[in-house]
């Protein structure tokens, strides 16, 4: 069932790359083209949200001990989702620098500071980005070695309560050689005494 689950992951991971080169493209565009891009993004959602839908599906069919994970997983997805939603509005709204340069007769300087600072914040995003993998990373590994840890605590406990169980039962034997032994020294010892 996982690999249904990671499967669909894939698939989300592809058309929100796709979703994302077309959000940052559609500024640019005028007219009709534009007009035809949103309907494509449109659609793109679409099918993102019946991704989720499945992988909402399979996470319920996942035992209780794993589904935390991939529980995890898919709110990072929703969240993910739902900030390509907003871009998608922004971006169909928005102005590309040639057009706002020519209704607002700018000269082009700010536009490069403009352009320096959006680098600079696409690289800070970038280095965030590969800290939040690293971090989920290490979370998925804590929680492997938690569930590992916790299964060999029930195999344990498990063990136990057999061992428990064979005491058990050795004791009542005992009990019950102790009561014959008892019962045959009665016995004897009625016979001794005639």
């Amino acid at each position: 069932m996982s690999s249904d689950f990671e499967t669909y992951e894939q698939d989300f991971g592809t058309l929100t790359a796709d979703i994302t080169n077309k959000i940052g493209r559609i500024p640019k565009l005028g007219g009709d083209e534009k007009k035809q891009m949103v309907v494509n993004v449109e659609k793109q959602f679409e099918e993102a949200k019946e991704l989720m839908e499945q992988m909402d599906l399979e996470v319920r069919e996942i035992p209780v001990q794993s589904r935390g994970m991939y529980n995890s997983r898919l709110k990072s997805y929703k969240q993910e989702l739902e900030k390509l939603e907003k871009d998608f509005k922004r971006s169909r709204i928005a102005y590309s620098d040639e057009v706002r340069n020519d209704l607002l007769g700018d000269d082009g300087n700010s536009s490069e500071s403009q352009l320096i600072k959006l680098r600079e914040e696409r690289a800070h995003l970038l280095d965030n980005t590969e800290r939040l993998e690293r971090s989920s990373q290490r979370l998925e590994a804590g929680y492997q070695i938690a569930v590992e840890t916790e299964q060999i605590g029930q195999e344990i406990l498990e063990n136990l309560h057999h061992d428990r169980e064979k005491i058990q039962r050795s004791r009542d034997r005992l009990r019950e050689t102790d009561a014959n032994l008892g019962k045959s020294s009665r016995i004897l010892t009625g016979m001794l005494r005639r």
